[in-house]
């Protein structure tokens, strides 16, 4: 505005200088009558002139000096109000990604906490996620493994490829169970997130060998509270019959010396072989109620000798074959090491243990018994190993192929008409629950087809 005023000043002069001939009669009023010009009046009329002039100009300038002043003012503010709005915004930024970094630090926070192995993976099964416990089982930290494939990273892992691509197509939640009876428990859950492409697949790894051993401990408990009622139940009424039985036996005795010599000789072998067998009968049911009843509160502190000298005696008046081999008639070596310690135990289960392990080995000679020639032999060794008392209870008799050493510690069921392996009377799955469970010790079986079979047993001292 100010440069439109003073070239419009600038213009008028020159215009009037310059065309001094159109503008003759301009300067006519300032002539007098002799037709000289009066510059007296022609100095005032310029002053007025350029005085308006001026004054035009001031009040062009004035109204644009409030007009910037009123802009400058207006820009500001703007720009006030823009610096408040970027500050707050900036403030907004900060405190979110505050948030947000919290967030994850409290989420990986919570990854790393958990109790269980998390793997994340992406669909090259690359990994991706790794948490502490991941880097405690393995051994290898996340930043070293970070981009591997799995199976590289954790070789031992009990799960395929296969089953972990069947996730991905599928979509569905798997788990897998995986685990060796009392020795570890694992349940494997895999599942597949469907809106994260980084991550295609999360595996995580629950350890519930706790709980697992848990459960089976108060389900074998209850098992052996009713086993122990039910061998009481049994005792007392096969014994009233026995009873009645053997009492029989012996008036008919008593009646034979009544009888003609030659009759005598026949029924007398006869009335011994019964009285025989209701001894033994009569001492499976004491074993019954013994049984029953040997459920102690706390572990006693016992010689493992004494427990099988008084096995073995069970075992002889318990486990005889009509016409047959009989117990007392096996060759039995005992070869007990002299400075073997007292174990904490379970006296009479131990006792269930041995005599089930001599029950065994009993058959298992009686089978081989029908060779000519054959010696029954059993072997029974008791030695110490650092902080262990190690027993051996060795045979000659018939060997356990390979399915039957497999599943002799297996509780019995069939799953097939042609049912293999060991057959029921001969499994020890309740001798390995009292010693694996109840006494925190390994049993274990080698059998060659020579015929040398042995029971191999492990008792922690404390």
């Amino acid at each position: 505005m100010i440069k439109f005023a003073t070239h419009l000043t600038l213009l008028s002069l020159s215009t009037a200088l310059i065309s001094s001939y159109a503008y003759a009669e301009v300067f006519s009023p300032f002539k007098d009558s002799d037709g000289n010009t009066k510059w007296q009046y022609v100095a005032n009329f310029s002053s007025s002139v350029l005085i308006l002039t001026l004054l035009v100009v001031s009040i062009f300038l004035f109204i644009a000096h409030r007009r910037a002043a009123r802009s400058n003012r207006e820009l500001i503010e703007i720009k006030a109000d823009l610096e408040d709005r970027v500050s707050r915004r900036t403030a907004s930024l900060e405190s979110t990604t505050l948030q947000l970094a919290n967030r994850e630090a409290y989420i990986k926070s919570i990854v790393d906490s958990m109790p269980i192995m998390l793997i994340g993976l992406n669909k090259n099964m690359e990994i991706t996620q790794w948490n502490h416990v991941a880097e405690a089982i393995t051994g290898r930290p996340f930043d070293t493994i970070a981009g591997m494939n799995l199976w590289e990273a954790y070789p031992t892992i009990t799960l395929t490829q296969e089953q972990v691509e069947g996730v991905l197509d599928s979509k569905k939640t798997t788990t897998i169970k995986h685990g060796q009876r009392d020795q570890y428990y694992f349940d494997i859950t895999l599942y597949a997130l469907t809106e994260q492409e980084e991550t295609g697949i999360v595996i995580l790894v629950d350890d519930i060998t706790k709980q697992m051993k848990a459960e089976n401990k108060l389900v074998e408990r209850n098992k052996m509270s009713a086993m122990g009622e039910l061998a009481s139940a049994m005792a007392h009424d096969i014994n009233v019959p026995l009873q009645s039985i053997t009492h029989s036996l012996s008036i008919i005795q008593q009646q034979t010396n009544q009888i003609p010599e030659a009759q005598k000789q026949l029924i007398t072998p006869i009335l011994n072989k019964a009285q025989k067998s209701g001894v033994q009968a009569t001492a499976t049911v004491q074993n019954l109620l013994d049984f029953s009843a040997s459920h102690q509160g706390k572990k006693q502190s016992t010689h493992i000798a004494q427990i099988l000298d008084h096995s073995i005696e069970l075992a002889n008046s318990l486990y005889a074959q009509p016409n047959g081999l009989s117990f007392h008639g096996i060759a039995l070596n005992r070869n007990y090491a002299d400075d073997v310690p007292s174990v904490p135990c379970y006296a009479s289960e131990m006792q269930q243990v041995f005599l089930r392990l001599f029950r065994h080995a009993f058959y298992a000679l009686c089978e081989q018994a029908n060779g000519t020639g054959f010696v029954p032999v059993i072997n029974v060794e008791v030695g110490n190993f650092y902080d262990s008392v190690w027993i051996k209870i060795q045979h000659n008799g018939s060997a356990l192929s390979a399915e039957e050493q497999q599943d002799i510690f297996e509780p019995f069921f069939y799953n097939t008409t042609n049912a293999r392996g060991c057959a029921v009377e001969q499994r020890l799955s309740y001798s390995h629950f009292i010693i694996t469970d109840h006494h925190k010790g390994q049993i274990a079986v080698t059998s060659e087809h020579a015929g040398e079979t042995t029971f191999h047993i492990q008792l922690p001292l404390k």
